[in-house]
This record gives C-alpha cells, structure tokens and sequence, in this order.
C-alpha cells in the first residue's frame, strides 16, 4: 500500500487511536507498526483472530497489566558475556508471571478449544518452566535477591543481619551510658558509606571519640563512627562484598537458563505483545461497536450503516451510510451539493477497506463484505504545489499515470473531483475515460464528481452505480445518506447563501444560470424531494418490522415458557398417579381415568393457544386426498376416514396416524407429497444421520435443518451429523444459535479431527 494512500485516508490517526488502548510501551509501538497486508487468506485469518479474541474477552474475566520492554533485554543477552542485571531480571519475572495465567485462560479446555487461533499462538513455543521457576525461587516480589537463592547467600545475609543487631544495640547502649543523647540529631543509627553511624550535631564533633565519614547538605549534621563500631563495620564490609560476590554469581545462573530458553522466552514475550494489541482492538471496537470484516467471495461492496471510522471515535459521532455495489458493478459515483458528504463516503470507503486488510475491527453492521484489494489508490484533496510548479490537475495527472501498472481486478480507485482543475468539458471527458480504462482493466472505482456530463455517464452505464447525497427539501441542509441510482445537484448557490454570500450576487449567478439555459436544478430537487421521502418510508419499515421482530421474539420467548411450565405441570400429574398405582392408592381403573383427566387438561391448553378451525366433513375427503395436519404443520395422504369418530387415517412421509377432523385441512395449491413404499425400520439408539447444508445461504440451512431434525425425532434417531463447512465460520455460528434454541436438541459438539473438525456439528437429540 502507497504511503500517500495511507496519509490521504488517515490510517495512521486510526493506529494512533488504537495505541492509546495498549498497556504496555511495546504493545503501543506494535499497534502503531500495523499495516495491511497483501494476502487475502492472511486478512481473513486476522479477522477470524479478532472474532475469537472478542469471543475469549467475553467468556473469560481478562486483564492485562502494564509490563516492561524486554526487547533491549534480548539484544543484550546476544553478548556472550553479558551478565544480566536485577532490573532485567524482574522485568522478565513480571512478564512470566502474568504470561502463565494468560495462557491459563486461554487454554481452558483439552479437548475443545472455543478460540484455536489463540490456543495455537500460545502452543507456538514451549513454556520455560525451568527458567520460570529459577526466576520465581531467586527473585521476590519486592524485586530483591531472595536470602534462600543459595546456601551461602543465606548465611552471609544472616550475618549481616546480626551485625545489625549487634551495632544497634552497642549504639543505644553507648548513647545512654556516656549521656550524649542531647548530642544526636536523631534517636537512630544510620548508614553511611556502607558503615552504621550516629547522626552527631556538628557543634559537638569534638566530644566523643570517633571517625566522621560525611556531612548533611546543610552542614548541621556530620555522620560520626564511634571507635567500638569499627571493627563491627569493617566486618560488616567484607560480608558486604561476599554477599555482592554471591548475588552475581545468582545474575549467572539465571543469565545462563534466559540463555537455555532464549526461544521460548522470546516467544512469551511476543505473546504477551499480541495479546495488548488484541484487546486494544476489542477495545477500540466497543468504542464504535466494530466488528471483523469479511472479504466478499463474490468481489460485492456491500457495507450496511457504515461509519467514518475517525468520525465514529469523535464526541459528535458520525451518521450511518450504506455503502454497496450490486452484482457486476465495479463503479460508485457519488454526485451532489457540497458539504453533502460525497468525499466522507469515499474516505470511508478507503478507510474501512484498509483496516480490514490489517486485522482491525470497523463500525459496520454485522454481515458486512468488502472485496480483498490488494493495492488501494485514493486520490483525494488539492495536490499543487507551488515549490515544484504542480498544478491542481498536473498532479492529478501526474499521480494516476502512476498506477496504470498495477491496477487490476484486485485494485480500488478512489477519485475525488477528478478533473475539476480544468476546463469542465474535458475534464468529464477525461474523467469517463479515465474510469473506461479501469473497468476494462477489472479495477474498482469510487469517485464523487459535480460534472453532469459524468453523472449522466452513471447512469447509461451497466457497470457504474450512481448515488446522490441528500438534502432536507425545506431548509437544503445535508442529511448525510445516499440515494442510489440517481444524481444531485451540486447546490452551489444555495451553499453560497448558506455561508453569507449577498443574495444580490445570488441574484446574478441565478440569472446567468438561466441564460446558459443549464437551471435543472427544478427537476434535481423533485428527485431529491422524491428520494427523501422513499428514506423516511423506508427507516419506518425498518423500525416497524425490528418492533414486531421484538414482540415476536418475546411472544415466543413467553410461549416456551408456559408450555414448558404446563407440559412440566402434566409430566407432575402423571408421575404422581403412576406413583399412587404402584403403591396401591388407587386402582388401576381409577389410575387410567386420571390420566385421561390429565391429557384433557393438555387438549384443552392446546385449544387455548391457537384458534379453533372449523372440522371438515367427512363427505369432503376421499383417501388419496393430500391434507395438511396443523398442529404439526406437515402435509399427508389420507388412506382411511371414519365417519363415527370424526376421525381420518393419514399418511405422514411414511408415519401412518389417526387424526381428528378438527385438525386437518385442505392442503395448499402446489403442495406435493411424496410418497414412498412402507418400510418396516428398526431404529437403534445412536444411529447417526447426516446432513449437509454446505453452500447454503442460512436461512435456507435453517429451515433443512429443522425438517431434518422432525424426521430424526421421527425415526427415533439420537444423534445427527450437520455437516456446515468451515469457510468464514458465518453458517457454522448461524447454525449454533439455531440449536442452542431448538427445544428437541440436548446438547450440540464441534465434530473430532478425523471426522471434520470444525466444518461439522454433532448434534444430541433429546
């Protein structure tokens, strides 16, 4: 990706943004080292991380604490003889630590891994046991040597120890015997130049014998050893020295197991990098509510609310854009007034595409795609330059002659205003042969233009889309939403009066526009008019539909709920009369009309919840007549009718069932059945059925796999085999959220290795 793409849609302001979410120095220079990257597979492997990290964040409690750079570290440890410090040592030791509970919950099962993209980060490199327990036996909390590192630490520190002891007590004694406590500064013994001493007023130096080793800053103080401390402190000295010999023979040992597992060290800490990075990203998108981006298989633009990525961070927010091309159009041209929004679209179009190239998370809505560009080409804003005699257009020119190269049919364009610093005749003819030439190569393009002779251009060609940014009809202000296939107006003049031009220069302009007889603006604004309103109609039905989809859901949510209660209620009811049989309560007489009175009760709820149909007469139906039973929605072959019972025989793919009248029907026009020989089948528990929805758009999966799960319960099948792909994973988590409501599934599993992994679903009936 060119640097000036990069500058011109202002990626780097998005990592900047990023990098203010990292806790640690190293996880903010890896955020702000991000760049997208040129393989599609690799962009979709990135996008698959972040759902898994996303997914890892919400099922585990995970926090990060600021951690040091280790990368200085690894460079100086290349030395042969380099030596680490205490400073290097419990900075690894800080690493280790919190690198071993991340990886705790990162593998938080053996045999199913919920997030295998972050389980194979983790199981790249070994853990350094060795090198971890050394640094947890030698190095405290406190970022000390610990006196059991070894043997001859300890006792050199047990020296010391008593050494301190000893000279603490000699000096209290002393200080009271020879009454010189008024001569003390403080009530305490100090350390001076590695030697205890007492903190003497300096106007009385010369009372007591001894040695004076420094003054304080203000000269008040002088730091006296007394003669009967000098041995103790040329003692204390010499263990001083052993227990520094002792400790760097401590540095050795743990600089030669860094050394052992230097690979799997390294390897930590850049786990530990990742991870920063990874919840800057899940950060960044609970900001603009991002989600991973999926790269269209079909090569659609096809981006659902839409935010500028930069806009949606600020505090005034940015208004959703849908921004999308149908199937073999390759061309977006977005016309209208000014400060309407048109060069907004593009940059969030460019802006969007490059951030999900590079793994990041983007404020779209869920089931967004883009194509995979690999090379994208933004050729926005006023590019003169004065210093180097570049005019607006020169550069234009100068720029885009570049990329005839390179550009193809994984290649985006994006012009805005192309051709305007010229004469607008030419500069429209230029500008359609401009994008003539990049269609014919397979590129893409988005451009915003004011030339009508290019939004004319738009709308005669099959492979270009045209889009108008709207405006309020009554006060002309943007609405900052595109209407498709339809041009705007440029709006000039009202964007002038809007911003204080005179309305006596107005006036003028108005006329002159008359005399070139080029006013369509009349005719603009009834299609902009027209297209606002279609907006309003549509945003209503929008909310419209989501308000029923909601009582809908809750309708459903409260339907299971009593019908498991009631179902629960009867499953009581028959479990106690069963129990008052076997004990001898009652007799078996009285049991069964118990249980009748029981059943009763579930007809009579079942007549409650759905209105009751009108029977039809016996004299309607002929066997070999096709009825609809209702209650399980499925169409059958009548085969016999019974008149007295008002009862008919129906054949149900197979299953043979008496029915009462009340609930069949006619069957639908077109509704066929088919019919097949009876087969006597022995069903056995844990036989295993299949089915593959491979390909398959999700709703179309769904409503296969719910008639396969009816003819499962059917044929008395345990276990089904769903068979989804692996793909994006979108069909697999269409599927799960599917199961994990169906009231006839027990339980679900990803299916082992051997049989498939993660491309199917095993699935346990109850």
């Amino acid at each position: 990706m060119e640097q000036r793409t990069i500058h011109n849609l202002e990626f780097r302001k998005v990592l900047e943004r990023l990098a203010d979410f990292a806790v640690s120095e190293a996880g903010t220079n890896a955020c702000l080292s991000i760049a997208p990257v040129s393989n599609r597979d690799d962009a979709q492997k990135a996008a698959q991380f972040f759902r898994q990290g996303q997914e890892w964040t919400r099922t585990v409690t995970v926090k990060l604490s600021s951690f040091p750079d280790l990368a200085g570290m690894f460079r100086f440890i290349d030395t042969p003889t380099a030596v680490l410090d205490l400073d290097d040592l419990c900075a690894l030791r800080q690493v280790l630590v919190q690198a071993r509970d991340l990886r705790a919950s990162i593998r938080v099962s053996t045999d199913y891994s919920p997030w295998p993209l972050l389980l194979e980060m983790v199981d790249k490199f070994p853990w350094p046991e060795q090198c971890a327990s050394g640094l947890s036996r030698c190095v405290g909390d406190d970022g000390l040597i610990r006196d059991n590192s070894t043997p001859e630490l300890l006792l050199i520190r047990q020296e010391i120890r008593r050494i301190h002891q000893t000279c603490t007590r000699k000096a209290k004694d002393f200080v009271n015997s020879h009454g010189i406590l008024q001569y003390l500064q403080d009530e305490y013994i100090t350390l001076a130049s590695d030697r205890y001493v007492l903190p003497l007023k300096s106007n009385f130096k010369g009372r007591v014998q001894g040695i004076i080793h420094d003054y304080s800053q203000t000269g008040e103080t002088c730091y006296f050893e007394p003669m009967f401390l000098v041995d103790l402190n040329n003692e204390l000295a010499e263990l001083k020295k052993q227990e520094r010999e002792e400790e760097h023979k401590v540095f050795e040992f743990l600089t030669g197991l860094v050394r052992a597992n230097f690979g799997a060290l390294h390897g930590v800490y850049d786990l530990m990098v990742q991870v920063d990075v990874l919840l800057a990203k899940c950060a960044l998108a609970s900001k603009f509510n991002g989600v991973a981006l999926d790269f269209s298989n079909e090569g659609n633009l096809h981006l659902v609310n839409a935010l500028h990525p930069l806009l949606a961070l600020a505090e005034g927010g940015a208004l959703p854009v849908t921004l999308e091309l149908q199937k073999e159009q390759f061309a977006l041209l977005i016309s209208g007034g000014n400060a309407g929004g048109k060069t907004v679209c593009l940059k969030t179009i460019g802006l969007i595409a490059i951030m999900a190239m590079s793994g990041l998370p983007v404020p779209v809505k869920e089931g967004s795609s883009i194509p995979f560009w690999k090379n994208i080409f933004a050729f926005i804003g006023d590019e003169q330059s004065l210093e180097e005699n570049v005019s607006t257009f020169t550069a234009q020119i100068t720029n885009l002659g570049a990329i005839w190269d390179t550009a193809d049919d994984s290649t985006l364009v994006i012009l805005d205003e192309f051709g305007a610093g010229t004469d607008p005749a030419q500069g429209a003819a230029l500008a359609q042969a401009v994008i003539d030439e990049l269609l014919e190569r397979g590129a893409y393009i988005c451009a915003a233009t004011h030339f009508p002779a290019l939004k004319a251009y738009a709308l005669s060609n099959d492979k270009v889309r045209a889009a108008s940014v709207l405006f309020d009809p009554s006060t002309k202000k943007p609405l900052y939403t595109l209407a498709y296939d339809q041009v705007g107006a440029s709006l000039a003049l009202d964007v002038a009066r809007e911003h204080g031009m005179p309305d006596y220069v107005l006036r003028r302009a108005e006329q002159y526009l008359l005399m070139d007889g080029e006013d369509t603006s009349a005719l603009i604004d009834r299609l902009n008019t027209l297209a606002v309103e279609r907006e309003r109609e549509m945003n209503k039905l929008d909310a419209e539909r989501e308000r029923f989809e909601e009582r809908r859901k809750k309708l459903s949510v409260r339907y299971e709920r009593e019908r498991d209660q009631l179902f629960g209620d009867i499953k009581k009811e028959a479990q106690s009369v069963l129990n008052d049989l076997k004990t001898q309560k009652i007799t078996h007489k009285q049991a069964l009309k118990e249980l009748a009175k029981t059943r009763q009760k579930l007809v009579e709820a079942d007549k409650t919840e759905r209105p009751k149909a009108e029977a039809l007469a016996p004299q309607e139906i002929k066997p070999g007549q096709t009825l609809k039973y209702n209650p399980w929605k499925k169409s059958g072959v009548v085969e016999e009718i019974d008149d007295k019972r008002g009862k008919v025989k129906i054949n149900l793919s197979g299953v043979a069932m008496w029915v009462n009248l009340h609930d069949v029907s006619f069957a639908e026009d077109g509704a066929t059945i088919v019919q097949t020989s009876q087969v006597t089948v022995k069903a056995e528990r844990k036989t295993s059925f299949r089915v593959d929805l491979r390909g398959k758009r999700a709703d179309v999966a769904i409503s296969e796999l719910d008639s396969f799960i009816d003819k499962a319960l059917l044929s008395n099948t345990e276990e089904l085999e769903v068979v989804h792909g692996k793909g994006t994973g979108a069909l697999r988590r269409e599927i799960h959220s599917y199961l994990k409501n169906a009231p006839a599934v027990a339980s679900f599993r990803l299916a082992p290795a051997d049989l498939g992994g993660d491309g199917m679903t095993i699935v346990e009936l109850r």
